[in-house]
């Protein structure tokens, strides 16, 4: 429901400097629409590249109040609070935004939608979009998306959060800027609300999941041909043990190459640290047996890890680059920071046809 040209004011209150603000964050640094202002009062007047890293020009104000100078349309809440509540301040500045003619986006887990309070303050002719719902019309998958001809790449990864969407997107921007035809299919609430679609992949049903994204894949690879790409958002790990999300991206997708992310350094589950992680190397070896089964006779070819996108955001240049190489020569497949140093040399790996 949300267009590509919406002016959008951002609901981050108190998240411009932490991870409960990563949906925002994810949409300052990758939604190409515009962004008006972002509300943050911990922040108000304050430079926003300064506060995040992001480079882009965007006011921070203290409340929707400042906020409605710049002439938004649609407020959205950047935030992931504990137990999907809106914080007071950030639901008052919420309910002023429909109370002054703004629609409203929300990826949290309790519908705001639902709130007759809400309700009764969404005015004619606009919206409040609860983007986590599982999609009508279920069903079970059945490989269907192996028969699609464009290049279908997966993003899988060695923790939550390391990165794959924005590594997914970073691909999608470097295949705009070489004339590449490049889609995406989001399937957790930033990437949904950067590309104003998608499937909410934990709000369906376990036994519906794979057919879900399966639905996702072909509505979004419709009229992609062989030489087109279709990136698909990933979501958990294999390795992070309250994780179930791997397999229904695998099934549904069908996916024909690779992309792992993984954040350099890392060796165990960065919130159960109990929890070591493999190899990469075998975790390479994992993703590409799992990839080769549950597909239709004849589907080729084989599945294949075709790139690194290596997280590195928490490292000086001489770390960083430290490990890029020492990845690179590990599994001997290109390893590259996508945000720190673009995507493009991502892109040529992951359009190799084998």
């Amino acid at each position: 429901m949300l267009r590509p040209d919406d002016r959008v004011v951002l609901l981050q209150h108190g998240g411009l400097g932490s991870l409960t603000g990563k949906t925002g964050l994810a949409m300052l640094r990758h939604r190409h629409g515009p962004i008006v202002a972002v509300i943050d009062p911990d922040y108000a007047g304050s430079n926003l590249e300064a506060i995040t890293g992001i480079a882009r020009s965007v006011p921070v104000v203290a409340d929707l109040g400042e906020a409605m100078a710049f002439g938004p349309e649609v407020a959205v809440v950047g935030l992931a609070p504990s137990g999907g509540q809106l914080p007071e301040p950030l639901r008052r500045d919420a309910l002023a935004a429909l109370q002054s003619g703004l629609s409203l986006a929300s990826g949290l887990h309790t519908r705001l939608g639902d709130d007759p309070v809400f309700n009764a303050a969404c005015q004619d002719g606009r919206w409040i979009w609860d983007l986590r719902q599982e999609p009508v019309d279920l069903t079970v998958a059945q490989a269907r998306a192996a028969s699609l001809p464009c290049q279908r790449i997966l993003a899988v990864g060695t923790d939550m959060a390391v990165g794959k969407m924005s590594a997914c997107l970073a691909v999608r921007d470097a295949a705009k800027r070489e004339g590449v035809s490049c889609r995406f299919v989001g399937t957790g609430q930033a990437g949904i609300l950067i590309s104003g679609r998608g499937v909410a992949l934990d709000a369906v049903r376990v036994d519906y999941a794979a057919g879900a994204v399966e639905s996702a894949v072909i509505a979004e690879a419709e009229g992609l041909t062989s030489d087109d790409m279709l990136l698909v958002e990933g979501q958990g790990s294999l390795c992070h043990p309250g994780s179930t999300a791997t397999l229904p991206l695998l099934r549904g997708s069908q996916p024909t190459g690779l992309l792992l992310v993984h954040r350099a350094a890392q060796a165990t589950i960065s919130r159960l640290p109990q929890v070591p992680l493999p190899p990469l190397s075998e975790l390479v070896q994992l993703y590409e047996a799992l990839a080769a089964i549950a597909r239709p006779a004849g589907a080729s070819p084989a599945v294949k890890v075709r790139a690194v996108a290596l997280n590195t955001a928490h490292l000086d240049d001489d770390d960083a680059n430290r490990w890029l190489t020492a990845t690179e020569n590990e599994l001997n497949l290109p390893c590259v920071d996508p945000i720190r140093h673009g995507a493009e040399t991502l892109l040529k790996a992951l359009r190799i046809q084998f």
